[in-house]
């Protein structure tokens, strides 16, 4: 039994140079090749799957002069997607459970976002902190309250997108633990509820990584008009 359960998550190898980060660029190899080989099954799936995602998103961005940002969204879904599932296979590195690499993806959006809408759209931004109908006497409260949503954002995002993967990953190291001392006939119910377990896990890393890039999409549409 391992001292940490946490430890399932330490970057480690087994060589001196830390090479666990690389695992989150993998995806590139296969996003890329297609481009320079001929037109195939594989090839003409991944272009239709990416091109139904990019016009959900096209969808989602109401205002016209900020529709070409599709294809920021629609990167940010299939890096988030990419790495949720690599995550899953044995011995390779969850970068996505950890906080430095979701904020490294939320904090950058979010932190453009503001500053885009502060700048060119200042007056509309202070007008979003006061809903529509509110009462004088709140006002005030009202943007405390929209101010902190505001800030807290990115980490919400963040913290969403790591903890659903730490706790899946915990989970399935836990029932992994088991199998080693476990009799033949609750190994088989082990193993069958492992692999129910990682279908789940699936689902999720799609889930989590559509939720991510669709908030996302969602906080750019406000700070036009």
């Amino acid at each position: 039994m391992m001292t940490n359960l946490f430890s399932v998550f330490d970057p480690s190898t087994s060589i001196k140079t830390s090479l666990n980060w690389l695992s989150s660029s993998i995806f590139l190899i296969f996003m890329t090749t297609p481009m320079w080989l001929n037109t195939n099954r594989i090839s003409l799936i991944s272009k239709t799957i990416i091109s139904s995602i990019a016009n959900e998103f096209k969808t989602l961005l109401t205002n016209p002069k900020i529709k070409s940002t599709q294809f920021l969204f629609t990167s940010t879904l299939i890096l988030i997607m990419m790495n949720n599932f690599l995550g899953l296979f044995p011995y390779i590195f969850t970068s996505t459970s950890h906080l430095s690499m979701s904020l490294a993806l939320s904090l950058p959006l979010w932190i453009s976002f503001m500053l885009h809408g502060w700048i060119i759209n200042t007056t509309y931004m202070f007008a979003h902190l006061i809903p529509q109908g509110t009462p004088p006497a709140l006002m005030p409260f009202m943007v405390l309250i929209e101010t902190i949503s505001n800030v807290i954002r990115p980490g919400t995002l963040a913290v969403r997108l790591s903890a659903n993967m730490i706790a899946g990953h915990l989970l399935m190291t836990l029932l992994g633990n088991q199998t080693a001392t476990a009799h033949s006939f609750i190994l088989i119910a082990l193993i069958g509820t492992q692999i129910i377990l990682l279908t789940l896990e699936s689902a999720v890393a799609l889930i989590q990584s559509y939720v991510f890039a669709v908030l996302s999409t969602l906080y750019s549409s406000e700070i036009t008009h």
